[in-house]
């Protein structure tokens, strides 16, 4: 079993082999049960969302993770990877500035820490 620093560490080697931009790992346990950390990254075009989706679910089952549920692979504008303690999010740029996440979630961690 891999534990979620590991998993951590697996997904933002996979992103960073496949150029993923700005790189954001949110904590969120504090805020949700949904998962206890939000990845976040870009690509600049739909193909290279897909390459990321892939390399991350490469790189997880090479080292004994294989739970992945995908949403959103078709399209390639945002795709969903939940690997339930973990939930990454790869934007097309375009995307990632409209829906602005880490501006929603950000927001959150700072009023529950005031």
């Amino acid at each position: 079993m891999i534990d979620v620093q590991e998993k951590l560490e697996i997904i933002k080697k996979a992103c960073e082999e496949k150029k993923g931009i700005d790189l954001k790992v949110l904590d969120i346990k504090d805020l949700t049960s949904i998962a206890d950390f939000f990845v976040i990254v870009s690509a600049n075009a739909s193909t290279g969302a897909k390459a990321i989706a892939d390399e991350i679910d490469d790189k997880l089952g090479e080292a004994g993770y294989e739970e992945i549920k995908k949403d959103g692979y078709q399209g390639g504008r945002w795709i969903l990877l939940d690997l339930s303690d973990i939930i990454v999010h790869i934007f097309h740029k375009e995307e990632r500035d409209y829906y602005n996440l880490e501006r929603l979630w950000t927001e959150n961690l700072e009023t529950k820490e005031d």
